[in-house]
C-alpha cells in the first residue's frame, strides 16, 4: 500500500475494537508474566485468547513470522521469538501484540519489569513511556510527522539514552504496515501533515545506551549493538482534531500489576 488509507469513521471503531482486544491480551499476558515463566507459555496464552474472542494473531506467518506475540527480553529491541527463555527477576520483557478482528488491525506493545529491576532500567522504561505520551500527544490534524519523532527524540536523548532509527511506526488499520512511516526521530515542522483519517503505530523503541542495532540472521530479532536493555511502548492512534483519540490502552495490564504488587 503506497499510498495513505484514510478511514472513515465507522472503519475506526472498528479499529478501536481490535486495539482494545490487543491490549486486553497484553493484561492477560500481565497476569501471569513472573520470574520461571517461558516466553513460549506467553505466547500460547495470547494465542488462544485471541482466538477465543473470535479474532486472527496478526502477527502469526505474517511475512514469515512463527507466532502470535513478538517477546523480546533485554537487549532484544523488537521482534523476538517466544521460545524456551525463562524469565528472570529484574528482567525487561518487551510483549508486542496484533489482532485482526472484522478485518480490521490493532497494535500494541508494552514493556514488563519483572520484580525489582535496577535503576537504569526504571529510568529507561518511564522515559519510554513518556516518550510515546508525549509523541501521542502531537498525534492531531495539523501537526506534522516530524513533531512526532522529535518528541521522542528530544525527550530519549535529554535522557542519555539512544533512539532507534531502523525500525519506525508506520500507518495501521487495514493492513499491519501501511504508510506513512513514523520514525521516533525528526525536526519539528518537518514530513507530511497529519490529517482526519489517518491511523498511526506511535512505537518508541529506545536503547540504554548506543542507538545502534544489530538483526539477527533469525531475519527477525533485533538487538542493542552493545547489549545494553532497550523498551518499547506502542499505541494505535486515530489522528482527530485538538486530542488525539487513542485506540488502545494500557490501562487493563495497569489494572492486573496493580493488583499483583
Amino acid at each position: 500500500m503506497s499510498k495513505i488509507y484514510y478511514k472513515s469513521l465507522e472503519e475506526i471503531e472498528l479499529i478501536r475494537e481490535s486495539s482494545l482486544l490487543v491490549s486486553k491480551t497484553l493484561a492477560e499476558v500481565a497476569k501471569i508474566i513472573e520470574p520461571g515463566i517461558t516466553t513460549m507459555k506467553l505466547n500460547q496464552l495470547a494465542e488462544t485468547f485471541i482466538k477465543d474472542h473470535g479474532a486472527i494473531p496478526a502477527f502469526l506467518n505474517y511475512n514469515g513470522f512463527p507466532y502470535s506475540l513478538c517477546i523480546s527480553p533485554n537487549d532484544q529491541v523488537v521482534h523476538g521469538f517466544p521460545g524456551d527463555y525463562v524469565i528472570q527477576e529484574g528482567d525487561l520483557i518487551s510483549v508486542d501484540c496484533g489482532v485482526i478482528k472484522n478485518n480490521y488491525f490493532g497494535d500494541s506493545a508494552y514493556t514488563f519489569s519483572i520484580g525489582a529491576v535496577n535503576e537504569e532500567r526504571k529510568k529507561l522504561v518511564e522515559v519510554t513511556k513518556e516518550c510515546l505520551r508525549l509523541a501521542v500527544e502531537k498525534a492531531v490534524v495539523g501537526s506534522r510527522i516530524g513533531d512526532v519523532g522529535f518528541a521522542v527524540q528530544n525527550l530519549a536523548e535529554h535522557n542519555g539514552f539512544g533512539v532507534v532509527r531502523e525500525l519506525v511506526g508506520h500507518g495501521v488499520g487495514v493492513k499491519l504496515h501501511e504508510k506513512p512511516e513514523v520514525p521516533n526521530y525528526g525536526k519539528r515542522g518537518s514530513g507530511i501533515k497529519l490529517e482526519e483519517g489517518m491511523v498511526i503505530a506511535i512505537e518508541p523503541m529506545i536503547n540504554a545506551g548506543t542507538a545502534a542495532v544489530k538483526f539477527w540472521s533469525d531475519g527477525w530479532t533485533v538487538t542493542s549493538k552493545d547489549n545494553r536493555p532497550s523498551a518499547h511502548f506502542e499505541h494505535t492512534v486515530a489522528v482527530k482534531k485538538g486530542k488525539p483519540d487513542v485506540l488502545s490502552t494500557f490501562s487493563f495490564i495497569e489494572e492486573v500489576l496493580a493488583e499483583k504488587k
